[in-house]
């Protein structure tokens, strides 16, 4: 049977070149993770570049951006809007939370860790799952800014702990992109704009 390919990717920020180069790769499914823009600001030239994938496209709000503002974007494009949903494929079931938890910046798409919670609970009987947030774990290598510094959910921890979903993937700390850690028996990764191509069979 052929796998599934899935590229996860988050945080461009506006970087059109490397959205463009993300989507010059075949797959079966693309799914921005939140953070494509700044402030929103850009949020239209995003929609035209994913479009060029159509209705493959899966898309969440981080924290830069509206769950409003992407779901607007998302029905004049022709995409997915992701938030607080899940699809299946083949015998996966994949599951998307925009936001972060609160940061400092008061940016407009933040959950407190109560809210996030209670979005997680929807996913909790899916298996075999793949989950993808915005927000990585608290106090992780996913979540490091730098040494004793972290900046994650502890809700979305406490999600991962308890119900151990097979994939996780997530975004929202720049400085762990790329980063990919066992936690149980889930399978992490901070896909950041560099983006992960997952294979599932």
């Amino acid at each position: 049977m052929p796998s599934l390919r899935l590229l996860i990717f988050s945080d461009i920020h506006n970087d059109w070149k490397r959205l463009e180069a993300l989507l010059a790769v075949e797959a079966d499914y693309y799914i921005a993770a939140g953070d494509q823009v700044t402030w929103a600001k850009g949020i239209e030239r995003c929609g035209e570049i994913l479009k060029a994938r159509g209705d493959k496209v899966y898309v969440l709000p981080g924290n830069h951006e509206s769950s409003e503002q992407v779901d607007n974007m998302c029905a004049r494009f022709g995409l997915h809007h992701f938030h607080e949903r899940h699809f299946q494929v083949g015998k996966w079931q994949v599951a998307g939370l925009g936001y972060s938890n609160p940061t400092p910046f008061h940016t407009p798409g933040e959950y407190s860790e109560p809210q996030l919670a209670d979005r997680l609970r929807r996913f909790t009987d899916l298996a075999p799952l793949v989950l993808i947030c915005h927000a990585p774990p608290y106090g992780t290598a996913l979540d490091r800014i730098r040494e004793g510094l972290h900046a994650g959910s502890h809700s979305v921890l406490e999600f991962i702990q308890a119900r151990q979903p097979d994939y996780f993937f997530c975004g929202h700390i720049h400085e762990a992109e790329g980063v990919a850690i066992e936690m149980g028996q889930t399978r992490a990764r901070n896909v950041g704009k560099q983006g992960y191509l997952l294979e599932l069979e």
